[in-house]
């Protein structure tokens, strides 16, 4: 009995050894560091005067990284050599900035480097850390405040930089093409408001940038800009405003390139509709052309018969004040047969309606040789309309709810620049819904100031829907795709009709654009009511 106790005892006190042991083996984890890293000292010190150093060291506690420096990292003024900072894609207990550039005499300068300092082991950041120093006996304190808007967006884009351009003697309004700014900040990814800081007392001009070359200057092809119209002056209280737009780009003809057996691409930048292409010298007998523009990118496609007997020709571009001449060298291609294609939808909305287009040039159509019948096999009359820009044909009808349409087309409907037609039948199909399957919304403006363009926009800001108010507060949209969007209404200023955008270096702002507040989703069989009101 005394031996089994013995026995009984052992194994009880092996299996307390063992649990307290596995308890000491398993890690807990423990907390999860969420403190940034501690600066320890800086050398020179932050916020240093008669700054003489080639190089910058800040210490800290802990070792670090830096991430997205490119994005992040401003410094104003923006110097024209970069610095070398360390560490970049590894780790370290110190950041070194080492200068390259020539600092000027008497002037603050600012290394802000956002939240791209981080710790090594959790990627904590140290938040909006900011390292300033003067060459001169002073550093300079002064700000200017305001926040960034979007002309045409409902929310602007993030990154922007602002920047302070310095009115002297040497000022002219085109410094933004050509010279980096004075004193230079940035909004962050997830705000507006900006705050450009560590200035001196002067005059300035103010701009907001999207920069998306990260040069500092305008560049008008891809970047929005925005501007106080007159100069500030500082110090000031004032919260400045500042609305960012894509100018529309000032034409630009780039050389051309033969892109078929009679066909030649002409890119473009800019507006086309003034567009002109006329051949430099003499052309063949009976010489025609025709021109079609690409929907999608600046081109414009120059057809022409019959083909050139030389080598080469010079085509002279022009667009109301612009001239431009090329030297065209022709290349011999395989010529093109014609090709027919439906490029609606197969399911039509009320407002939308079959579109085809061809791949040369379109000139006639016969309506004899076209069919259309609906589910019943009942003939349904049609409308032909065609768009000589694009090269396709519309054909509007009657829609009725949940139909289907079949167009049939014989051979020989279509005829092209060329002589040729259609050597296949073509049938093309189309079906609508139950207006129940869609959702209508009215909108009641109110304080409305004529005339409005009224638009649903995706959250893009893409145009989905548009109607155009001259006289009545009250807009329709009717049998909608059930799905959110967002309502904006674009004042009209000079009343054309379309949206118009700002010109710099002409001080014009864009058109006024107001969104209204959260509106519902779209549903199925439902009618919304909204009551917009538009501020003064």
């Amino acid at each position: 009995m005394r031996l089994h106790l013995i026995r009984l005892l052992s194994i009880v006190f092996f299996a307390i050894v063992l649990v307290s042991c596995a308890n000491r083996g398993s890690p807990s984890g423990g907390e999860v560091d969420e403190e940034p890293p501690v600066i320890l000292s800086a050398s020179p010190e932050n916020f240093s005067t008669n700054f003489k150093a080639d190089e910058i060291r800040i210490y800290f506690d802990e070792y670090i990284k830096i991430k997205d420096l490119r994005k992040q990292l401003i410094i104003s003024p923006p110097m024209d050599t970069e610095p070398d900072i360390i560490p970049l894609g590894g780790a370290s207990k110190y950041i070194s900035i080492k200068i390259k550039d020539t600092l000027e005499p008497n002037t603050t300068y600012a290394f802000n480097f956002g939240e791209s300092i981080v710790d090594n082991n959790e990627g904590n950041p140290y938040p909006y850390y900011r390292y300033v120093f003067s060459t001169g006996d002073t550093i300079d304190s002064l700000s200017v405040k305001g926040y960034v808007e979007d002309a045409l967006l409902e929310k602007p884009d993030t990154f922007v930089s602002v920047m302070l351009y310095e009115v002297d003697s040497t000022y002219s309004d085109s410094i933004v093409f050509k010279e980096k700014p004075r004193y230079i900040t940035n909004t962050l990814d997830s705000v507006t408001t900006f705050s450009i800081d560590n200035i001196k007392a002067g005059t300035y001009k103010l701009i907001a940038l999207k920069d998306k070359n990260g040069n500092y200057k305008f560049d008008q092809k891809d970047d929005k800009i925005g501007f106080k119209e007159s100069f500030i002056t500082v110090p000031t209280d004032s919260i400045y405003p500042l609305t960012l737009f894509k100018e529309k780009v000032n034409f630009k003809a780039i050389k051309p390139k033969q892109d078929g057996a009679t066909r030649i691409i002409f890119p473009y930048e800019g507006d086309y509709e003034s567009m002109r292409i006329k051949v430099l010298g003499d052309t063949p007998e009976g010489y025609q052309t025709r021109i079609v523009k690409d929907e999608l990118t600046d081109t414009l496609y120059y057809w022409y018969k019959p083909q050139f007997e030389v080598d080469t020709t010079f085509f002279v571009v022009t667009n109301e004040k612009y001239v431009d001449t090329f030297k065209h060298r022709f290349r011999k291609l395989e010529e093109d047969s014609l090709e027919i294609k439906k490029i609606s939808k197969g399911t039509l909305n009320f407002d939308q309606d079959i579109i085809v287009e061809g791949n040369l040039p379109l000139t006639e159509i016969d309506r004899s040789k076209i069919k259309l019948i609906n589910k019943d096999s009942l003939d349904v009359d049609f409308e032909i309309k065609y768009d000589s820009i694009l090269n396709r044909y519309t054909f509007p009808i009657k829609k009725e709810e949940g139909e289907k349409y079949s167009f049939t087309m014989l051979p020989g409907t279509f005829s092209d620049f060329y002589g040729g037609t259609n050597k296949d039948t073509l049938i093309f199909n189309a079906r609508t819904r139950l207006k129940s399957d869609y959702g209508n919304i009215r909108v009641n403006i109110r304080n409305a100031k004529f005339p409005l363009i009224v638009q649903l926009v995706n959250d893009k800001g893409d145009v989905l829907y548009e109607r155009y108010a001259k006289d009545s507060p009250v807009v329709d949209f009717t049998n909608l795709e059930p799905k959110p969007y967002s309502l904006r209404v674009i004042y009209d200023t000079n009343g054309n009709g379309k949206y118009d955008t700002g010109n710099y270096l002409l001080g014009i702002q864009p058109e006024r654009v107001s969104y209204s507040p959260p509106i519902e989703e779209v549903r199925a069989s439902f009618d919304f009511i909204i009551d917009f009101t538009l501020l003064d």
